[in-house]
């Protein structure tokens, strides 16, 4: 479903992507875990057509899509920090969002209903908690029934209520077909929904298995205690 070629990032003097190669497929459900400053977010923005490569392609659904935008109607971003007006209300910024897009298409509220959305509509946002504000970027990523969800630390924030039902969210949709791209610290996030497993350090792939293969490689049964073992000294590509 997406397709990476000899990608390269610099800022400057800054080489923030290196040669990197990657396919997703649909029904699968990816975690980017690295440091800090690892490169997750400047690859992620590349998907999303919010920062141009220095050199490389991106292929979506087999076509070039890098200088182009129809594209992204496929794609729901939960960006990490949802920033939205401070004086409109939920409701207005759902009602933004279905003009923006236009068309016809299927809407998918359930995360409004599952987050108990519907009774804050009238809430203004500049007013709302930071885990109301994750609750509202969450539900608005999967709006538009999107093929690809890129969901950057999506529990950050949340309540473990509402952390659950995000994440058997992710997990249904995957039943479904959808593609989903998840940035986490969370180890036990990470076991519980990844098929997959890339880690970045410095802008290169250090590691692209999944799940089994890093338990069985380690003779660890636990995702964490794997991939520590991996990151202390052990081969890990």
């Amino acid at each position: 479903m997406i397709k990476i070629e000899n990608l390269n990032k610099s800022f400057g003097k800054l080489d923030v992507l290196k040669n990197i190669n990657l396919n997703f497929d649909a029904a699968e459900v990816i975690c980017l875990i690295g440091p800090n400053g690892s490169g997750k977010t400047t690859l992620i923005k590349c998907l999303l057509g919010l920062v141009l490569p220095d050199s490389g392609k991106v292929f979506v659904k087999g076509e070039s899509v890098l200088g182009t935008w129809a594209y992204r109607k496929d794609f729901g971003y939960m960006p990490q920090i949802g920033r939205f007006p401070e004086q409109m209300k939920i409701q207005q910024v759902f009602q933004m969002m279905k003009d923006l897009r236009g068309g016809t298409g299927m809407i998918d509220e359930e995360l409004v209903d599952s987050f108990s959305l519907g009774g804050m509509m009238e809430k203004r946002m500049g007013y709302l908690s930071g885990g109301t504000r994750q609750k509202v970027s969450a539900a608005l990523a999967y709006l538009f029934n999107p093929e690809i969800l890129i969901l950057d630390e999506p529990t950050a924030g949340l309540d473990p209520i509402s952390s659950e039902r995000l994440k058997s969210k992710v997990l249904k949709e995957k039943q479904h077909g959808k593609l989903t791209l998840i940035t986490s610290h969370n180890m036990t996030e990470v076991e519980e929904l990844a098929d997959k497993v890339i880690f970045i350090v410095d802008g290169s792939i250090q590691l692209n298995k999944t799940v089994d293969e890093i338990k069985k490689d380690t003779n660890e049964s636990r995702l964490g205690k794997a991939l520590a073992i991996m990151m202390e000294g052990q081969s890990i590509v």
